[in-house]
């Protein structure tokens, strides 16, 4: 599809004012160049898809057409959109034994996907690679459950923020800790180049709204892959750290799942997260606009809601904390 534009016709009055004025109005999309299906015909094998409306972002908020050479032409032009997202990070997303993503994040890119009216595709590179930017076109957007900070904000653009969640300290169930203070001197896992990560080490920074809270004295870190794995590990018999902090959803899930794993105290923070773009490759801004009206809509009609509370039994769309 080269472009999603729609034009709106002027009326004209063609009759002497003593007669009755007759009104034309008109509307044309952009002509449809790729011969693959839009999402919502998408194979179950790519992606599972909401059962979620869909529905055009309002005229008004997208661009007349997109800029020449930007995101969203390419992405028009291919008719598909391609995800980062991870595969081990239930319940926002997971690849399972079937060979389908499934999860809060898949939902919503899929469905963003739908309403642009193209295809949607995945790739999973590592968090340090999707945080660090300059994506050289491998993807074209991440919803991945990405916190604003500034940092980030020097090499990513991103949308309004589509949930909030509570970053939460777990610890391992035999190790007797109850409290937050119970893991100062401790040894704390996190997922790496994480805000977690960041907080551990003083140094999250969410511009005005960076978190007030402090670690537990004497805290240090240690890193995997992606939070999961920290309760996994557990699992897997590791005993050489005693803490684990991830999102309140996270943790959850692994609780859940029978992951030797306890939630400690209240939440340390609640997190603005939002879908990213890379500032290194064709310019996003026109996309980034188009993926905010489509999350103000999903938002009004009840979709983002209905997801959150599918896949972590609350509604987190809303600011906390």
């Amino acid at each position: 599809m080269d472009a999603v534009a729609w034009r709106r016709g002027r009326f004209s009055l063609v009759l002497l004012a003593v007669a009755a004025i007759a009104v034309g109005a008109c509307t044309s999309g952009g002509g449809g160049t790729s011969s693959e299906a839009p999402a919502s015909e998408a194979p179950a094998s790519e992606a599972p898809m909401s059962e979620a409306p869909m529905s055009e972002a309002p005229a008004s908020e997208a661009p007349a057409s997109p800029i020449a050479g930007g995101l969203l032409d390419k992405v028009m032009t291919a008719g598909k959109i391609i995800m980062s997202t991870d595969p081990q990070y239930p319940p926002q997303s997971e690849l399972t034994a079937e060979g389908n993503y499934e999860g809060f994040d898949i939902d919503v890119g899929t469905e963003i996907a739908k309403r642009l009216g193209v295809e949607i595709a995945f790739e999973t590179p590592s968090w340090d690679v999707i945080t660090a930017g300059s994506w050289a076109g491998r993807w074209d957007f991440s919803v991945g459950s990405m916190t604003i900070t500034s940092p980030r904000q020097e090499v990513l653009d991103f949308s309004d923020p589509y949930y909030y969640t509570p970053a939460q300290m777990a610890a391992r169930t035999d190790s007797g800790i109850t409290t937050l203070d119970g893991l100062a001197g401790k040894v704390v896992c996190v997922g790496a180049a994480t805000t977690y990560l960041d907080w551990l080490n003083g140094t999250l920074d969410f511009g005005t709204e960076s978190p007030q809270t402090t670690p537990p004295e004497g805290v240090t870190a240690t890193t995997l892959d992606t939070d999961r794995l920290c309760a996994e590990a557990w699992r897997a018999g590791r005993t050489d750290f005693d803490g684990w902090l991830s999102s309140s959803t996270t943790v959850q899930a692994a609780i859940d799942d029978g992951l030797p794993v306890v939630a400690v105290g209240d939440p340390v923070y609640f997190e603005p997260l939002a879908v990213a773009f890379d500032k290194g490759g064709p310019d996003p801004s026109d996309l980034v606009t188009r993926v905010n009206a489509i999350l103000a809509e999903m938002r009004e009609d009840g979709t983002l809601k209905a997801m959150s509370e599918k896949w972590f039994g609350l509604d987190l769309t809303e600011k906390q904390g």
